[in-house]
């Protein structure tokens, strides 16, 4: 099956890069909505302080299988964008498929496997005795939930690989607010619904992602969406199926690797007392918000480097790095001098408060703005490798980040010099900035445009063999 060109390997690039990562950027904003939405219902409850306990506990796990699905997800999105690029609609409508098929059965076996040991994982995590039942409950129905997390997961990716981004970002907008709504019903309870105190948060978040999966699975179902699929392309295709796994496994433990750093990274923060901890939250706050438009422009750029490498165009790729790069560092550059210069005034807005951890927070953001638009160019260089099919070289940059500079470097300052916490703050800018040094080395070694991910996969027998069983059926 063949497709006109596609177009984003023509045109202005920048536009392009515009068009993709502005409904992103928005979904990411709107997606961070979730937990904030829980939080504001569930401190509302009389046990105040247990309950937002609760549902906080399951973060670190949560974030974890997310990266999980992320991951997936990425290798579906490269798939599809190069094959996008060849206009081998053929191949696109396999991979889509089989990518909901690999989300599907990783999302289960999460589900069961992390249903049945929530209680003893919310005790390793810490919970108190008043807080473990809030704990435990919430976690099983977060699990739950996975199978329409991993589901949404798969048909942004889709959407994303084929340039088509607009409808999963007003489906999230749709949730979050519905989410917003229904979390007071299942929390304190509403006629017929019961009150299912901090499980209820939980469960209105399982509604809401359900009503999102449905919604993008009967969007993929229409005979004008961009990505058509077919019965037949849901046979397992073993070899596809492993080629998936081994793109997206890298990525996956990239993201994991992020989050178990920051975590290893708050141990070390709280040995310096209550002030560089609220400092150091109100820090990290900052960066989750400052590093959303990296992102966004880091997924658009992998779309469009696939695509274009799939039409045969590394010119064009290249250039659209180079384009991706000047925005990504002068936007984050932009936010860097806000921050630099308004540090103080951000940590008194956030905790008006906070005493002594003020002034240890606007030291922090000042050290911190030092690195975001060198954090921008990082963003971006790994997202040229992911379109390329190099995901293993994202995993090694963070692995190297994290664990080679940031703790080992923090340690030392903190622990071994007059810097104090200081040395945490000025660890974490250095690594960012050495992480992005190193990114750029990488990308300049060029083996990236040398590899030829489309020749690895073999969809011919398979495809060939499926449409002799079940030619012509459709949804």
């Amino acid at each position: 099956m063949q497709q006109s060109k596609s177009p984003l390997t023509e045109g202005p690039i920048w536009i392009a890069l515009l068009r993709l990562s502005v409904p992103i950027i928005l979904a990411n904003i709107l997606q961070t909505a979730y937990q904030l939405t829980d939080t504001f219902w569930v401190g509302r409850l009389p046990a105040g302080a247990a309950a937002v306990a609760a549902v906080s506990l399951s973060s670190p796990i949560n974030f974890l299988c997310i990266s999980l699905a992320g991951g997936l997800t990425i290798a579906g999105t490269v798939l599809i964008a190069q094959f996008r690029g060849k206009r081998d609609e053929r191949a696109v409508s396999h991979v889509a498929a089989q990518t909901l098929l690999l989300c599907l059965a990783v999302s289960l076996v999460l589900a069961v496997g992390g249903f049945a040991i929530s209680r003893p994982m919310m005790r390793f995590m810490g919970a108190a005795p008043d807080v473990l039942p809030d704990a435990v409950q919430f976690m099983q129905v977060t699990f739950l939930g996975f199978v329409f997390v991993f589901g949404f997961f798969a048909y942004q990716a889709l959407m994303r690989g084929v340039g088509t981004v607009y409808p999963p970002m007003f489906i999230v907008l749709v949730t979050v607010l519905l989410n917003f709504i229904l979390d007071p019903f299942f929390i304190f309870g509403f006629g017929p619904v019961p009150a299912m105190g901090v499980a209820g948060a939980a469960m209105a978040t399982l509604c809401t992602q359900a009503l999102a999966t449905t919604i993008g699975l009967s969007l993929l179902l229409r005979k004008n969406s961009p990505v058509q699929l077919h019965w037949h392309d849901f046979l397992p295709d073993w070899p596809l199926i492993g080629k998936l796994f081994k793109i997206g496994a890298p990525s996956s433990v990239e993201q994991s690797t992020q989050a178990l750093g920051m975590t290893l990274m708050m141990l070390l923060v709280s040995t310096f007392g209550t002030d560089p901890v609220a400092a150091y939250g109100v820090g990290t706050a900052v960066l989750k918000v400052v590093i959303i438009p990296a992102m966004g422009l880091s997924l658009a750029t992998s779309t469009l480097v696939g695509q274009n490498i799939g039409a045969g165009r590394l010119d064009r790729a290249v250039h659209t790095n180079t384009i991706s790069c000047l925005l990504s560092f002068s936007t984050l550059l932009a936010a860097g001098l806000f921050f630099f210069f308004t540090g103080r005034e951000c940590s008194v807005l956030l905790m008006p408060k906070g005493g002594a951890a003020i002034d240890e927070s606007a030291q922090l953001i000042r050290i911190f703005a030092i690195c975001f638009p060198f954090l921008g160019l990082q963003q971006v260089i790994t997202g040229t490798l992911r379109g390329a099919g190099d995901t293993v070289a994202p995993m090694v940059l963070a692995i190297i980040s994290l664990w080679v500079l940031r703790f080992p470097l923090a340690y030392v300052l903190s622990e071994h010099t007059s810097l104090g916490a200081n040395g945490i703050w000025w660890a974490v800018s250095i690594s960012v900035i050495f992480s992005a040094m190193l990114a750029g080395f990488w990308f300049l070694r060029g083996d990236w445009k040398r590899k030829q991910l489309l020749d690895e996969i073999r969809l011919e027998d398979s495809a060939e063999r499926q449409l002799a069983m079940e030619e012509g059926l459709q949804f």
